[in-house]
């Protein structure tokens, strides 16, 4: 093979490998939660994201680790709602049927939608379940959560939104 056509060959690839990383790169800290209501999202998105502090949690009703975050998740609903806290699970379930079963086993009372075709979840690069975004009440979100341990990211989430909590809107 010839050297120029050679280079050129390795020049496309690496450029093709390139944008493929950046294109999913998915969501950073530091970055602007996007405009949620502009998503196909199926169920009720919360009333207003401005000025509060958010926790967005992608989750499947497969993942163990999801269905032992639940609980925590709803005491921290419960406990910080009033003061300006939103929680949104997002269900990265294909089938709503799934996202409802697991929903009757774990019951809770903050939003929870369904990104069924999956273009929030890939905006996301939510590719660790349950994979949460903890955003501030300025709309930038401040901290990343892969995983759940029960314990030790509940204390997390406990000393982070209470942070947040603190800052003005």
């Amino acid at each position: 093979m010839n050297m120029p056509l050679l280079k050129t060959i390795l020049a496309l690839g690496a450029l093709c490998c390139t944008n493929l990383f950046s294109a999913h790169a998915g969501w950073s800290v530091g970055d602007t939660l996007p405009d949620l209501t502009a998503q196909q999202l199926v169920g009720k998105l919360p009333d207003s994201f401005k000025g509060k502090v958010v926790l967005v949690d992608f989750w499947a009703s497969w993942c163990l680790p999801c269905a032992e975050s639940f609980p925590v998740l709803e005491e921290l609903h419960k406990k910080y709602s009033d003061q300006g806290l939103v929680i949104l699970a997002v269900s990265t379930d294909e089938k709503r049927a799934n996202m409802d079963k697991f929903l009757k086993k774990h019951v809770v009372t903050f939003s929870v939608v369904q990104d069924g075709a999956q273009k929030l979840v890939a905006q996301a690069d939510a590719n660790t379940m349950p994979r949460s975004f903890l955003v501030g009440r300025d709309g930038k979100i401040r901290f990343i959560h892969d995983g759940f341990r029960t314990h030790e990211t509940k204390a997390q989430y406990i000393a982070e939104i209470e942070s947040l909590l603190k800052e003005k809107p």
